[in-house]
């Protein structure tokens, strides 16, 4: 009741700034009962939650334990208006709530450390983190546990690693954060540490079509560690769905695997990554993130608008409306190149100097002034551009690959493919698909090649393209072009003339660098 009322206080943006997703009262017992099960049978709890907030995990823990068995509760809430309201709450039982940032705050000698961290830290990206205080995070944590973070990284990442000077040998660790650092670039570092530092116990991943927090679209996972080196041969136990204590899936997942692992996403359902040797898409096409115009409202016109401002056609190029707007997957051209579409749009690419363009079309130049006069000039890639109302270079591709999607969808396949006969380009809601050397060469020899690959890259099973993507709380899935990029194709060559097929292991890698 206290939380819901402290929450209706504030607005959604204030709490999606500092990160503040309470955890709900019935996973916090899960997590506590299960932390029960795995700490010493006669240990005194000396508890710890580094962001307390109203607290849910303290509470579960005096449902859980016996009294008599907590020996020490700590909680750290930078935010009184959540933590002026726990101390009150909870004052008379024990806890001590210290209203300051856990971050800046110094660890404790060897004798005050605590068996026990359950947190569910703050989940604040990292632009809304400044640089100075990354700095300060980055050298906090790199004297705490040894972490070297990415400035991409989130703070729930800090928090993970600055714990490390707080937690007892031997202690045992819970956390509750998002699960994107299992396969993002920057979450690396974290995932060295796990496998290094402390004993990976196991990793818990939630479906992420059932968010854990109604109020944020966030996947999230439970992170079970020691704080001791790992044994030898250890095997890192992985549940997915369902509950900490029956999960759908399961899966022990030998250390030695995830370190050769860049995505953790893909246990429990694989056994292993794919082997190296497997052709993959990126063998055969390079692949790209559609073009980002700055300002879409002002750059993408209609026909219509364009003949209406008697702006010249040869500064325009055809580009793909948003997937929402293809009904069909595959896109015919007319006569001149330009998509036979329901819904036309064109984008501003002029190449020529401001001089230029003055001289030759008034009234794109008028068109020009008005967008400076809206300040579009001045945005971040515009005014990095020359001229600003130049595009960057993304040719009309055959196949594009739509960059975000659903699981849940009609037919159960949350990306798709295009096939795309214009000479349109794409913005950054598709990814672009450019074929290689010898596979450009076998589609301009034969033209039925090209709807063959594209029936083929429609049939690559759903699982295999989310296994490489990335997946947020409501079953958002999204891939980046490395990611499309190392989807396993292995019977992809059978399609192609003998002299576009990969072959060996040595071929292959000269193949790649075409």
């Amino acid at each position: 009741m206290l939380q819901g009322q402290l929450d209706s206080e504030k607005n959604q943006v204030e709490r999606n700034r500092m990160g503040q997703f309470a955890t709900p009262p019935e996973l916090a017992m899960d997590i506590l009962r299960y932390a029960k099960a795995h700490l010493g049978r006669n240990e005194r709890v000396r508890f710890i939650d580094p962001s307390i907030g109203t607290g849910s995990f303290y509470s579960a823990l005096l449902r859980v334990f016996p009294q008599r068995s907590i020996a020490v509760a700590v909680g750290y809430e930078i935010d009184p208006h959540y933590g002026t309201p726990a101390a009150n709450l909870w004052g008379k039982t024990g806890l001590d709530v210290r209203l300051t940032d856990f971050t800046r705050a110094e660890s404790p000698p060897d004798a005050e450390r605590f068996n026990l961290l359950i947190c569910n830290p703050p989940y604040v990206r990292h632009h809304h983190i400044d640089s100075s205080e990354k700095q300060r995070l980055k050298a906090r944590m790199q004297e705490a546990s040894g972490m070297r973070l990415s400035g991409l990284a989130g703070l729930y990442c800090y928090f993970l690693g600055l714990s490390h000077a707080w937690l007892a040998d031997e202690g045992l660790a819970g956390w509750l954060v998002p699960s994107e650092f299992m396969d993002v670039n920057y979450g690396a570092a974290l995932r060295s540490y796990l496998l290094s530092e402390v004993t990976l116990m196991h990793l818990h991943r939630f479906d992420p079509n059932d968010v854990q927090f109604g109020d944020a679209l966030v996947s999230s996972v439970v992170i079970w560690f020691r704080k001791a080196k790992p044994p030898s041969e250890h095997q890192v136990r992985f549940t997915y769905g369902g509950s900490l204590d029956c999960p759908r899936l399961e899966r022990l997942v030998p250390a030695k695997v995830l370190a050769r692992s860049p995505k953790w996403t893909r246990y429990p359902e694989k056994e292993e990554a794919d082997g190296a040797n497997v052709p993959v898409l990126g063998d055969f096409f390079s692949i790209k993130r559609g073009l980002v115009t700055g300002s879409n409202q002002y750059f993408i016109l209609t026909p219509e608008e364009i003949e209406l401002r008697g702006l010249p056609r040869e500064a325009f190029r055809p580009i793909l409306p948003s997937p929402r707007y293809l009904q069909k997957d595959e896109v015919p051209a007319d006569k001149d190149g330009n998509p036979v579409l329901k819904r036309r749009l064109f984008l501003l690419d002029c190449r020529l100097s401001e001089a230029q363009t003055r001289r030759r079309y008034p009234a794109l130049w008028k068109y020009l002034e008005e967008g400076e006069a809206l300040g579009v000039a001045k945005r971040y890639l515009c005014r990095h551009r020359t001229p600003w109302y130049t595009q960057e270079d993304r040719p009309p591709a055959p196949f594009v690959c739509t960059y975000l999607g659903r699981s849940d969808t009609k037919n159960g396949r949350p990306f798709r493919f295009i096939l795309n006969h214009s000479r349109a380009t794409a913005a950054n809601v598709y990814l672009m698909l450019y074929p290689k050397g010898p596979i450009a060469q076998a589609l301009d020899e034969d033209p039925t090649l090209k709807k063959r690959l594209w029936e083929f890259l429609n049939e690559i099973h759903p699982q295999v393209m989310l296994g490489e993507g990335r997946v947020y709380g409501g079953g958002l899935h999204k891939l980046e072009p490395r990611e499309l990029s190392n989807v396993p194709v292995s019977a992809f060559s059978e399609l192609l003339p003998a002299q576009a097929r990969l072959q060996p292991e040595k071929q292959r890698e000269l193949f790649v660098a075409v």
